[in-house]
């Protein structure tokens, strides 16, 4: 019975999986229409067919699920039934049967034992009543057991054959179920799904061919292209391009002498020159290649190497190509962009007109300045500080850009500024006034000169956050956050225009005082914006990380007036919460100019009153004095009282002090 409960319970597992499999395998055929592949040209037609299969194989997945519910039901249940319960009385009575046989043998034991000379009746009446209870017991529990054990050879027939016959009974309602389901336009379907496989099969043969027939033509047409070093003459070199990728052989310095060769695919983005390492998912930026000079060099161990050098000649790179025609086209391609051909309606145009500089640039110079000098292009000379080492100055250059500026926001011609200037800087001083420095050089340690308490010790609020700065330029309107929206789109399409990836990240220190722009490295103050000239702090209507503020200052352009200059910056999901602390920086600092201005004019009432109360009580002493001297008068009107009884008259100490008046109000005096 063991062995066939097991056999019965794998056929119910194999049900039950065969039933999720089912459901499982129409569940993927439904999602296949949300699958977007590259090379999908009848995915509706396929998505309609797979749907169409779905539908069938779920309704099987029911029939599967209703014969699994019918298997546990009229299979498993009986025989389980009959394992559990039935058996396991039989297994229970045949224990019971032997505890009451034990007790039985030992009850007839205690009564063989008793003496036959010493006759005790109370425990003969014990034994004897042992006995008979031990007996009485044994022979019910005897009889249920033989009554069980006869039973069983009939549950036994049943615990066989209900179970088979639930099995075939749900077989044959599965079939039926299934023949119902089935019917013959399923069966037509499938003939035409056939039908269309075969041909798809005999389609794909022929392309097979067509394809094996192209790649031996293409073989047979590209050998040349396999040399490393093709012919020149069957290969032109183009000198009109301002695009290139390929690979090539970069040169790294290992030591004062030594130096090793790392090959990595190289390609050009606008004005940028990228690298791209086997196996990185991206390129990442190698050099900027506006205004940078580039020229072919001799190398020792290296053939067709060439030399790009930044336009403040600080940085430079040493490349080797694979053939004297990519070694030609490169340094044509990078000598087109350096010029900043690419920004130009029809480059190639324009790239055939400088045809001939490009070809001087494939010569050795023996003068890397007289190179330098030469590729700087013409009319365009830029201001010192209009580009640091990530960004570039925006003015009436790029002709994208100038028809994107709105005059009614934005002042026409505006340089954009892409990287923050420290005010450290003394080249311009004029930058840093722009700036809200004042000219004012900051001490690059972080440590005041004197021993003037900082201005931001006292301040209530205190909140820092990290921001990247992305551009900063004038404005005209300041009152409308239309005017921050409008900074920001021209900014980013500018850095797009001028391939500018990189960003300055630093600290932003809300006080109520100022923002500070503090490096994060050296903990130096950048920029320092008094708040009072902040006026306006608006996030981006739908990136929140962007953010921007309008600063109200005195020059700019025009230096007898004033202008204001829109900053714009990058947060993490921070933008509304630093506007937020702007505004409430604000609001802080106008409470405390009321509290102040309320405490001044309470000290001025304060001193008015304590004047008049001075003025009140000089004005009563006055009044005293003079009350005290007509009574002084009244009373020397009496000559001869005073004459005759020789009498002196004490005046006070506020008389003497009136007695000072003069020599006429003396004389005065006497008289009367």
């Amino acid at each position: 019975m063991n062995q066939l409960y097991q056999a019965m319970h794998r056929i119910y597992d194999a049900q039950n999986e065969l039933s999720a499999a089912t459901h499982l395998t129409s569940k993927l055929l439904k999602e296949y229409e949300k699958q977007r592949f590259p090379l999908g040209g009848d995915d509706e037609v396929m998505s309609s067919t797979l749907q169409q299969f779905s539908k069938v194989i779920d309704e099987l997945s029911s029939c599967h699920a209703v014969l699994s519910t019918q298997l546990a039901d009229a299979m498993m249940f009986p025989i389980t039934q009959f394992k559990e319960r039935d058996l396991k009385e039989i297994l229970t009575l045949k224990e019971v049967f032997q505890i009451a046989s034990n007790d039985h043998d030992a009850a007839i034991n205690r009564y063989s034992r008793l003496s036959k000379k010493r006759e005790n009746d109370k425990v003969k009446y014990e034994v004897t009543e042992d006995v008979y209870t031990s007996r009485k017991k044994q022979h019910q529990t005897m009889m249920h057991y033989f009554c069980a054990l006869n039973t069983l050879q009939y549950k036994k027939k049943i615990a066989l054959l209900e179970p088979l016959l639930g099995y075939m009974q749900a077989q044959i309602s599965f079939f039926k179920m299934g023949s119902e389901n089935l019917s013959e336009q399923l069966e037509e379907f499938l003939a035409n799904i056939g039908t269309s496989v075969q041909n798809v099969r005999r389609e794909m043969d022929n392309d097979v061919e067509t394809m094996q027939q192209t790649i031996e033509d293409l073989e047979v047409a590209s050998d040349p292209l396999y040399v490393p070093d093709p012919d020149p003459t069957k290969f032109p070199v183009n000198r009109n391009l301002t695009r290139k990728a390929g690979y090539l052989n970069a040169r790294n310095k290992t030591g004062l002498v030594s130096s090793t060769w790392d090959r990595q695919f190289y390609f050009t983005q606008g004005g940028n020159l990228m690298s791209q390492a086997r196996g990185d998912v991206a390129g990442g930026l190698a050099m900027d290649i506006d205004n940078c000079s580039v020229m072919a060099v001799d190398c020792e161990d290296r053939r067709y190497c060439f030399q790009i050098t930044s336009f403040d000649g600080k940085k430079s790179s040493i490349l080797q190509a694979e053939s004297k025609k990519d070694h030609e086209e490169w340094i044509c391609t990078i000598n087109n962009i350096s010029k900043q051909i690419y920004l130009s309606e029809n480059p190639e145009e324009i790239a055939a007109r400088v045809n001939q500089s490009a070809l001087e640039a494939v010569t050795p110079s023996p003068s890397f300045q007289q190179r330098h000098e030469s590729l700087r292009p013409a009319g365009q000379s830029r201001p010192p500080t209009a580009r640091t080492s990530s960004s570039g100055s925006l003015g009436s250059e790029s002709t994208n850009l100038a028809a994107l500026s709105l005059d009614s926001l934005v002042a026409p011609d505006t340089p954009i500024q892409f990287d923050i200037i420290s005010p450290v800087c003394e080249d311009q001083p004029g930058q840093a006034k722009a700036f809200g420095q004042g000219g004012r050089r900051t001490n690059p340690f972080g440590e005041s000169g004197g021993g003037t308490k900082s201005e931001t010790e006292d301040s209530i609020l205190h909140q820092l956050f990290i921001v990247r700065f992305l551009g900063s330029m004038e404005v005209k309107s300041d009152d409308n956050p239309d005017v921050v929206y409008e900074t920001m789109r021209q900014i980013l399409a500018a850095r797009a225009i001028h391939n500018i990836f990189r960003m300055t990240e630093s600290h932003l220190l809300v006080t109520c005082d100022c923002l500070k722009l503090i490096d994060p490295q050296t903990q130096v103050t950048r920029l320092t914006f008094p708040l009072p000239s902040v006026v306006l702090c608006a996030t981006h209507q739908e990136n929140k990380r962007l953010f921007g503020f309008v600063l109200r200052t005195s020059g700019g352009r025009s230096e007898s007036n004033l202008s204001s200059v829109c900053y714009i910056f990058e947060s993490n999901n921070e933008g509304e919460k630093i506007c937020d602390s702007v505004g409430l920086a604000k609001q802080i600092a106008l409470h405390a100019e009321l509290d102040r201005r309320a405490s001044e004019k309470q000290k001025e009432i304060e001193r008015v009153k304590e004047k008049q109360q001075k003025e009140l009580s000089k004005q009563k002493q006055i009044e005293k004095d003079l009350e005290e001297q007509s009574r002084l008068i009244a009373a020397s009107s009496r000559p001869n009282q005073a004459s005759s009884e020789g009498q002196f008259v004490v005046l006070s100490s506020s008389q003497s002090e009136e007695s000072d008046l003069g020599e006429e109000g003396k004389k005065r005096e006497s008289e009367a």
